[in-house]
């Protein structure tokens, strides 16, 4: 198994010690139901190696943040989700709750209610796009 913390949650659901409803799973990914859904579908992609947020990848994760990425399709295909009504996108810090890198899926994002919308306000300072994170890293694979 991936390098994992101890007393993480998202550790601990990804080692099925904690509850969660687990979407899919293979051996470097889970995806789980967001416990305080934004919207109809509200879904976390994470690594199941313990990365402590989108600002410390590193370029030797590029793999495994192109996987997480490649997952949001998994995850729609298999829920029929609709495209144009999905927004994805990953907390920035300190603007994020868990300290486990996550990739937030959402949709349809018109069921979203106005508290919603603004915590998961694309390019905003704490919700940044994939392609963002992709920029900052620069010169990286990913």
């Amino acid at each position: 198994m991936a390098e994992q913390e101890t007393n993480c949650i998202f550790c601990k659901i990804i080692r099925n010690e904690e509850p969660s409803e687990k979407i899919y799973e293979d051996d470097d990914i889970t995806c789980i139901k967001d416990i305080n859904p934004a919207s109809t579908h509200h879904y976390l992609i994470l690594p199941n190696k313990h990365i402590r947020n989108a600002k410390t990848l590193k370029p030797e994760d590029s793999d495994l943040f192109d996987k997480i990425v490649a997952t949001v399709d998994i995850i729609s295909e298999k829920l029929d989700l609709n495209p144009v009504s999905t927004r994805t996108g990953f907390h920035w810090p300190p603007f994020n709750t868990v300290n486990h890198l996550h990739l937030h899926v959402i949709s349809p994002i018109e069921k979203m209610n106005v508290m919603k919308n603004m915590m998961f306000k694309p390019n905003s300072y704490w919700f940044v796009s994939i392609d963002y994170v992709k920029s900052r890293l620069g010169n990286c694979k990913l």
